[in-house]
């Protein structure tokens, strides 16, 4: 039994060796075939990069920029977004930190619309109240600052967004006239001197946002020692989702909802899987025609070596083993084709990673309408390497049958005869 491993053994290493000196026997032919491997490799994984790099970087300017992978509000307060549904800090919600390994920080916000004004102008803005210290350490709002100062605790005065800004013509110590309808119907007024201006990659951010301290938000709606929401600082991302089966189970959930970005962001959601999808038709028209291009030269390879392959077949040479030697040559170049195309793409997609494609003009306005920053880093992640490069191989390893198929209805006389 052990003698009859060792030969198959054997014959499996004579087969390869086989196939690696076939494959460089016609150098122009094998060429063809690993160029067109090469390239949609590296077609497919700029294209997925590019795609990803650019989705990452919108979610995480909307998401880890405001709104935090996950957030805690009262029951029903997602849906009517209403001051009335507000809550204090209690209970197991003081212990967040350090009962929730995942939880970096908790971030108390009150938050509410209101109408903004100086002047003539007027504009409608979200009013965002915040913990200073543990909104630079989740969101980095500090570093987003184009001009001024960044707020204290102790402050009575607002960073606004850079739209704002520049919709209602405003600099830094100029003063921002804020009023809404505060908690249980009250009338909010105040006036606020812009101690900085910052700005975010989501357009839609930066039209509305306007910030005050905690207390002096909790002031202005009469709201003292309340909040709407807690925005929780996660240190892993990836496991968001075991985050919030936690939580669930942690809090009462008849008088809270945790959710994460997902649920509070389905149009976002939406928006990636449509255009994933749209991606998945271009790869598919793609893969298309790198197919028939690899098909077209097994086809060619099969009818220049019929002859060949007659010949082995009628000296005595078992058609599986000949078959499986023209299928290992596909295979082999299949292989280099994808590797070549892998050590192609890495300093590109590293290039891009580390300076993204931006865009001006007209264009960069189109996108801003959809919520778009204009800028597209590519994602540089090992599975899209490998991801791209799988199904390119696998793809080869199918067209690979097909001379195996021609081998088992092989004539030898007839394909000796040409």
């Amino acid at each position: 039994m052990l003698n009859s491993a060792i030969q198959q053994f054997k014959i499996v290493v004579m087969l390869f060796k086989l196939a690696w000196r076939n494959i460089w026997r016609n150098r122009r032919r094998t060429t063809i075939t690993v160029a067109s491997i090469t390239f949609a490799v590296f077609f497919s994984v700029f294209m997925e990069a590019i795609q990803k790099g650019a989705w990452d970087n919108l979610i995480s300017n909307v998401v880890n920029f405001y709104y935090g992978y996950v957030q805690i509000h009262e029951k029903g307060y997602w849906e009517e977004q209403s001051l009335e549904k507000v809550f204090t800090i209690e209970g197991g919600l003081e212990q967040l930190e350090t009962q929730q390994p995942n939880v970096a920080a908790v971030l108390p916000r009150i938050e509410s619309f209101a109408l903004a004004s100086t002047g003539n102008n007027t504009t409608g803005v979200l009013v965002v109240g915040i913990a200073p210290e543990k909104e630079r350490q989740m969101t980095d709002l500090d570093q987003r600052l184009v001009a001024g100062q960044y707020l204290s605790v102790k402050d009575k005065a607002t960073i606004i967004a850079r739209g704002v800004s520049e919709r209602l013509s405003l600099g830094i110590n100029d003063t921002l006239i804020l009023i809404s309808q505060g908690y249980r119907g009250v009338n909010s007024a105040g006036k606020y001197p812009v101690k900085g201006i910052v700005e975010f990659g989501s357009p839609e951010l930066n039209k509305q946002m306007v910030y005050l301290p905690l207390p002096e938000a909790q002031w202005f709606y009469g709201a003292e020692n309340l909040v709407t929401s807690l925005a929780l600082d996660i240190k892993n991302p990836n496991r968001v989702e075991e985050t919030v089966n936690a939580l669930r189970t942690e809090l009462d959930t008849s008088r809270y909802e945790i959710m994460d970005w997902k649920a509070m962001l389905p149009d976002l959601l939406e928006a990636k899987r449509l255009d994933s999808g749209g991606n998945v038709i271009v790869y598919f028209i793609l893969y298309m025609i790198i197919a028939f291009g690899i098909f077209g030269t097994i086809l060619m390879m099969t009818k220049e070596r019929s002859y060949e392959m007659g010949v082995l077949v009628a000296i005595g040479m078992k058609r599986w083993q000949l078959g499986s030697v023209i299928w290992i040559e596909v295979i082999l170049m299949g292989l280099i084709g994808a590797l070549l195309g892998i050590i192609l793409s890495l300093p590109l997609v590293a290039y891009f990673h580390v300076n993204p494609l931006e865009f001006a003009g007209d264009y960069s306005a189109t996108m801003e309408q959809f919520g778009f920053e204009a800028v597209f880093p590519a994602a540089f992640r090992w599975t899209i390497f490998a991801q791209q490069a799988l199904i390119v191989i696998i793809i080869t390893i199918v067209l690979g049958f097909y001379p195996m198929w021609k081998i088992r209805r092989l004539q030898p006389v007839q394909a000796m005869r040409g």
